[in-house]
């Protein structure tokens, strides 16, 4: 579903792989500037080969998400959230997960990078050997029909530096996609505009 929905929606998602392997644990922080962040950052770790657990406010809406690590993160029950917290310590410590968060906890207009909570330096406590990766999702509705994604992954950093590499990374990533547009790699193919699906051969007399 995640798949046909990406497909459909845009002319083709891009990334910048990670500069270095990285090994679990690892905590993926990217903005949360778009409704579709939560796919492609599906994309990008099934790519990356790495087993990810997501924690979903809206979990009731999307359940089916539980089968690819979609963790209730309810902002009325705490009570859930603690036991989420709980269970993504131990699968990070015992089974080799790792965590997609999207720390500014809303989702918001561009192009500011909001605070984070506490729950970076909780990670961080309990975690060992775990280390946090900024990752930059822009979209550009210009060039095509469809709308355009851009995934940049930043270096592993300290959290209390994260927001800023965060946004630092962002700002770099806009410029590549205007200036050095090579540099991106097609993580997912979309649909071709309709003036590229209409391709008439020409005809010889």
């Amino acid at each position: 579903m995640i798949r046909r929905s990406v497909r459909k929606r845009f002319h083709n998602v891009y990334w910048i792989p990670p500069e270095t392997s990285l090994k679990a644990p690892t905590v993926f922080v990217p903005n949360h500037h778009g409704w579709f962040d939560g796919y492609l950052m599906f994309l990008a770790v099934s790519a990356l080969k790495m087993p990810t657990v997501d924690w979903i406010q809206e979990f009731d809406s999307f359940p089916l998400f539980s089968k690819i690590g979609g963790m209730p993160f309810p902002s009325d029950r705490p009570e859930v959230r603690i036991q989420t917290i709980r269970k993504t310590i131990r699968l990070m410590n015992q089974e080799g997960f790792n965590l997609l968060l999207f720390a500014e906890s809303k989702l918001h207009y561009p192009p500011d990078v909001l605070p984070f909570g506490k729950i970076l330096h909780t990670l961080q406590d309990r975690v060992q050997g775990i280390q946090f990766v900024p990752v930059v999702i822009c979209y550009e509705m210009v060039m095509h029909e469809r709308p355009e994604a851009f995934l940049n992954f930043g270096s592993p950093c300290l959290p209390e530096a994260l927001r800023d590499q965060l946004g630092n990374l962002l700002s770099q990533t806009h410029r590549m996609i205007r200036e050095q547009p090579e540099n991106f790699q097609v993580l997912a193919k979309g649909t071709p505009d309709v003036n590229e699906r209409w391709q008439f051969p020409t005809l010889k007399r």
